[in-house]
């Protein structure tokens, strides 16, 4: 994951620098324009039902709540070598029209299931399969009790949202010479689910098991503060749901895997630049002659 950020960054940079040289754009808004962020968040999921199958066992964990797993120190937030622990947002988008911009990024997210919970289990287990909770034969509501050390699930390396934006971004105030600028963005989107998880059930613990799991489709809003034409703040809400068909929970056995549905709703702040590939009249103080 990290060698194809570290790409992705020295791709964008290199691109916007040298088509930087060649012109100026007007504003954040026009075509044209390019920009990059990337930040942190924090996520919050509504309840589901989570669906576990696999060799022996088909059951559902009901109203199963979950959190996400900001990471605690600071140090982890600044230091290069640990930028991808921390729950992150990477971005990079073009303005194909004025005020219109599509983007595709990468939305980490952490979806971490709540232990010593009272939660109601349906459906089947194998007698004989789990002898550590001891959950065996069939099962219609029943109460239980999740301990991390026999039963849990999460991803938190993680819940990846790789989703594909289209936005209408609008500049509301502008300071004479644009050293500082207001924008918003609204948008819509569409991705793929990249799923790392962990699973402990029946006496075993997998981790990091790796899977496209599902998709997502969610709507942001955005508040830009723009500094010296180059450079913004952002901070970010989501709305989306996620619909997760497949996730492996076992890298040995196909069989095995959860699925989902539940909302979420994050909030991000990035750090960002805009680069200017096309001017409107092909440089930044030309007169406007005539309306």
């Amino acid at each position: 994951m990290k060698q194809v950020l570290i790409l992705l960054l020295i791709f964008s940079s290199s691109v916007c620098f040298s088509q930087y040289r060649k012109s100026k754009a007007k504003r954040s808004w026009s075509a044209g324009t390019m920009f990059f962020y990337w930040g942190y968040n924090r996520s919050f999921y509504s309840k589901s039902n989570i669906n576990f199958n696999g060799t022996g066992y088909n059951f559902t964990l009901n109203d199963a709540k979950a959190v996400d797993r900001p990471s605690k120190e600071i140090g982890t937030y600044l230091s290069p070598q640990k930028i991808t622990i921390p729950q992150f947002n990477v971005r990079v988008g073009y303005n194909v029209r004025n005020n219109w911009a599509i983007s595709i990024g990468y939305d980490h997210m952490k979806y971490v299931l709540m232990d010593n919970q009272p939660y109601t289990i349906t459906g089947y287990i194998k007698p004989g399969l789990d002898n550590v909770t001891n959950w065996s034969g069939n099962y219609n509501n029943e109460p239980v009790v999740t301990k991390e050390e026999t039963f849990h699930y999460e991803n938190t390396n993680g819940l990846n949202y790789i989703r594909f934006e289209v936005s209408r971004i609008d500049q509301w105030i502008r300071s004479q010479g644009g050293q500082f600028a207001f924008s918003t963005s609204l948008g819509l989107s569409s991705g793929g689910i990249l799923s790392f998880n962990d699973f402990t059930f029946a006496g075993r613990k997998d981790v990091q098991t790796v899977s496209m799991s599902g998709i997502g489709i969610s709507s942001h809003f955005g508040v830009r503060f723009e500094f010296w034409r180059h450079f913004f703040i952002q901070g970010n809400s989501a709305f989306g749901f996620i619909n997760q068909l497949n996730v492996d929970t076992r890298p040995d056995d196909y069989n095995s895997f959860a699925k989902q549905k539940f909302g979420y709703t994050a909030f991000e702040v990035v750090v960002g630049g805009l680069f200017y590939f096309k001017p409107r009249n092909g440089c930044d103080s030309c007169p406007q002659w005539g309306k």
